[in-house]
């Protein structure tokens, strides 16, 4: 895992999605198309903006949605995929974006396993929660699990982070269960663009960065991939 630390998070957004943007078009390149996964929340803003702007093929893009809140609906102020629509998939002419629907969790899971197993990963655009968790992997992950996308518990942590940057109005309103991809699946990707600012996340970068890989610290999984590369901002990086 290579770490990059950056002045600001508009810079670490910019950075990324340069990044990401390079893997994307030599894969086009190599292949025709590139299928890449897209996370959501506050630490993906700058890089979705500057990713949009990037010139990329998008209509030979398939676009993979990371996690989805269990029981509400697309059009809850909270939703992602309220928030990818309007962030990203109305912003670029993708060929095609698979999106989780939360209401309907085991058939979900087993629809996007089906159709994620036939498009090997090439890009993966991910965060880390507060919590060390990747995707809503909340700790003790599941290390294991072949699944590419599972149902999983929220732990009290992560749904005071949903609370804390503004998703929900009280910590009751928020969800107790999502639809995730999996670890396993997360690390398939062949390439994986993490963004991680703010000091809120300090300590969970310096855990992610310093301690043995853990399902205690899902996202201390990152050290295993060939081509992960961590972008954080000063503030994030502060304790590393």
């Amino acid at each position: 895992m290579k770490i990059v630390i950056t002045v600001n998070k508009l810079e670490l957004g910019k950075q990324a999605a340069q990044k990401g943007a390079v893997l994307i078009r030599t894969a086009i390149a190599e292949r025709g198309e590139a299928n890449i996964i897209v996370a959501t929340g506050a630490s993906q803003f700058e890089m979705l903006e500057a990713l949009i702007k990037e010139e990329i093929d998008w209509s030979v893009v398939t676009g993979f949605h990371l996690d989805e809140y269990i029981g509400i609906d697309e059009n809850h102020p909270a939703s992602f995929r309220k928030y990818l629509k309007e962030r990203f998939v109305s912003k670029v002419p993708l060929k095609e974006f698979q999106y989780v629907n939360g209401n309907e969790a085991e058939k979900e899971c087993k629809r996007l396993g089906e159709i994620i197993s036939r498009n090997p990963i090439d890009v993966a655009f991910v965060g880390i929660g507060e919590n060390g968790h990747l995707a809503f992997n909340d700790p003790p992950a599941d290390f294991e699990t072949e699944e590419p996308y599972i149902v999983v518990n929220l732990d009290d942590d992560c749904r005071k982070q949903q609370l804390g940057e503004g998703w929900f109005p009280t910590f009751d309103d928020v969800p107790k269960q999502a639809i995730s991809m999996s670890i396993k699946q997360i690390m398939k990707a062949k390439h994986i663009i993490c963004s991680v600012p703010d000091l809120r996340k300090a300590e969970a970068v310096k855990n992610t960065a310093k301690s043995e890989v853990s399902t205690l610290v899902p996202a201390s999984i990152l050290q295993n991939h060939p081509d992960a590369i961590l972008l954080l901002d000063k503030d994030s990086a502060s304790q590393i």
